[in-house]
């Protein structure tokens, strides 16, 4: 018995400390997930361009923006897509990830292979069992639907960045904006140069990791969380107090048979109502999926509610002042506080995108469709807390430079816009996919989520694209521009496996090489990095043919990206004996969540601490002694040669891989080995 109440002692503790640990996350995300999204009523009625509304206008927007924030924000989001995750990670990419797992869809072969052998690792999630569903095995027989999906991916990822550069230019530029309400003199060009300083300032700190900036700015964001509600009970109860009438959906039928074509196009800015909401999904991976949805549902959909009401109050009985609709409705006394506040909130909010597009570039590096940029593991709990120096500081760049091109709130609304609802889209897309072929969800509940959300986000798509020509355009060249880079990455890194698995070095003809009279096995420990699994590099066969020798104890290291986000430690390291004495194979697994930043000797000691339990005890000395006289890493560093004869198509992707190539960061300083223990073993083919 007393057991019993121990166990049940025990239970309720881990219980409360649960609960207490969502809601210390719950309160954290506050300043990092949803900033873009609370703050959208800085620019949603300014980004409008109405005429003439009147009081029917008003009621409709209102209930427009309702409906659009329950069924996207809440339905979709909060209670669907972030379920969707694949080991707590989020976004397109984690959702493609997640496809991959269950079904034989990758594109690159060696992703492909890893998906096909029996996948060691124990948190894999369930797939579901029995037959294949038609959809599966249409898209696995299928190289064209396999690539389209990985299109898919590809444009959501490079959406979601783009997201990331224009959720800061236009949060912090129509916060500034207010400055000039009581001070008309304040020049655009006096606002633009106000934004873009703080926008510096604001990605400068962002080395120290989520964790610390987002402790930070939490309760920056509570403040603008609890205090604009406050301002729309206000604004309702004196302006208009039936205002939520409006929520009835009659409302948007009369707001459309009114208005028509030009209610058509005014959804391209209700539609920046539910920006940031794509980052409640992107930024999974920082926190918890409990955390996210305790803090939606019990303060940022409630205030986002009452303060679009309040807004809408306001703006019926003053129906011309939506062009500055959210300084406006604020009361004289309260105005420069919440000048104050709303500046800092709008700095804040920039903080959800610049996480979430850290997020997906590592993702994206690790599963090998990016160049290799430079990823920090910045938390030592929370492993999907990440930043890259590089991507920080051309996101600021690109902010800054959208800033001063652009200048006009409204033209950057018009780009807002059009990148938000596409990343919906796709997300939607990719989540109907999950339950088909992952969840096994019925038909009919697969129909009555996907039609009714593709009838919503298409009426709001071809809305947005009616502004490409107004701003819409940049949107689509940012992505046009990252996508075509991880194309021509894709492609470059598709053809090099190909040439591997033509000339791989299997063990017969490495038995064969090592036998050779002119090869002596020099003293020393080597690892020799190979990206193949059952054969080895064509380099080691070059290396060995030029150099004449190998170590006496040779590791040939697997770097396996697995398409999971974690590994468990027990799964990550597996040995296998190869023929010749002294030779070994060695398989590190690692998920895209997983940090491969080692300590100095740790990769070593990790390798040879597992060939202690494989090998004979005469083997450990001899490995022992070898470790002793010192250890290499090599790396074989295989190029194209691209001469006159070169297809042009080649000639152009294949060099666009090696410009990229020869920019991007080697593999090993990512794994923190010494540069004195560093090797590099160059070896040109014939593109």
């Amino acid at each position: 018995m007393a057991t019993v109440s121990m166990d049940v002692e025990a239970g309720r503790n881990d219980r409360k400390k649960g609960f207490y640990q969502d809601m210390v996350l719950a309160y954290k995300t506050l300043g990092v997930v949803f900033g873009g999204l609370v703050t959208s009523p800085l620019y949603v009625y300014p980004s409008m361009n109405l005429t003439n509304p009147t009081e029917e206008d008003y009621l409709g927007i209102y209930s427009i923006m309702f409906w659009t924030l329950t069924l996207i924000a809440v339905v979709k989001y909060i209670c669907i897509a972030l379920n969707a995750n694949d080991h707590g990670e989020g976004g397109t990419f984690a959702m493609y990830s997640l496809l991959c797992q269950h079904a034989n869809i990758g594109i690159l072969p060696s992703k492909k292979i890893y998906i096909e052998e029996e996948d060691p690792v124990s948190t894999r999630p369930a797939a579901v069992t029995g037959r294949p569903s038609r959809l599966r095995r249409f898209i696995e027989r299928s190289i064209v639907a396999r690539r389209m999906l990985l299109l898919t991916a590809i444009l959501g990822m490079c959406m979601l960045i783009g997201d990331g550069i224009l959720t800061p230019a236009i949060s912090v530029l129509s916060a500034i904006d207010g400055l000039r309400g009581p001070f008309p003199s304040v020049s655009k060009p006096v606002v633009e140069a106000l934004s873009a300083v703080i926008l510096i300032g604001l990605f400068l700190p962002q080395k120290y990791g989520t964790s610390k900036v987002s402790f930070m700015f939490s309760p920056i964001m509570a403040a603008w969380t609890f205090t604009t509600p406050v301002i729309g009970v206000y604004s309702i109860w004196r302006y208009y107090p039936g205002i939520f009438k409006a929520m009835s959906p009659h409302y948007i039928v009369l707001f459309f048979v009114n208005n028509q074509k030009k209610g058509w196009q005014l959804l391209g800015g209700t539609v920046l109502c539910i920006t940031g909401a794509e980052a409640m999904f992107a930024d999974l991976g920082h926190f918890t999926k409990r955390s996210i949805q305790i803090a939606f549902l019990t303060s940022i959909y409630p205030s986002l509610v009452l303060t679009y009401a309040g807004q809408t109050a306001y703006l019926i009985n003053n129906v011309d002042d939506f062009g500055d609709g959210f300084y406006k409705f604020v009361p004289r006394p309260v105005y420069w506080p919440m000048f104050v506040i709303a500046t800092l909130a709008a700095i804040v909010a920039s903080q959800s995108l610049i996480s979430a597009t850290f997020s997906v570039i590592k993702q994206s590096v690790v599963l090998d469709y990016f160049p290799r940029v430079k990823v920090v593991h910045t938390s030592k709990d929370k492993e999907g807390e990440v930043y890259s120096p590089e991507t920080n500081y051309i996101l600021m760049l690109l902010c800054v430079g959208v800033i001063l091109g652009f200048g006009d709130g409204k033209d950057i609304g018009n780009a807002f816009g059009v990148v938000v609802i596409l990343v919906m889209l796709i997300t939607t897309i990719l989540l109907t996919l999950v339950m088909l072929i992952i969840w096994g969800t019925h038909v009919v509940l697969v129909a009555l989520y996907f039609v009714p959300f593709l009838i919503l986000e298409g009426t709001y798509v071809s809305a947005v694209c009616t502004k490409v020509l107004k701003g819409g355009w940049m949107p689509f060249a940012v992505s046009l521009l990252l996508a075509l880079v991880m194309f021509g990455w894709y492609y470059g890194r598709q053809r090099k496996a190909e040439y591997e698995m033509a000339n791989k070095v299997t063990l017969e003809w490495l038995s064969e090489l090592l036998a050779g009279p002119d090869v002596h096995r020099v003293p020393g420990l080597c690892f020799f990095y190979s990206n193949m699994q059952d054969w080895l590099t064509p380099v080691l066969a070059h290396y060995i043919k030029n150099m004449h020798s190998l170590h006496k104890v040779t590791v040939f290291l697997t770097l396996r990206y697995l398409l999971v986000a974690k590994v468990d430690a027990k799964d990550r390291v597996t040995i296998r004996r190869f023929g010749p004495s002294g030779v070994y194979g060695c398989t590190i697994q690692y998920g895209y969540a997983d940090p491969l930043d080692f300590e100095e000797d740790d990769l070593a000691g990790q390798v040879v601490s597992a060939l202690r339990e494989h090998i004979a005890v005469e083997e450990v000395a001899q490995l022992e002694e070898a470790r002793a006289a010192g250890v290499v890493h090599v790396r074989g560093k295989m190029r194209f040669h691209i001469g006159k004869d070169t297809g042009f198509f080649d000639w152009v992707l294949l060099g666009f891989y090696e410009f990229l190539h020869s920019t991007c960061r080697s593999a090993l300083p990512a794994l923190g080995i010494p540069l004195q223990q560093r090797v590099e073993i160059g070896m040109l083919y014939k593109a």
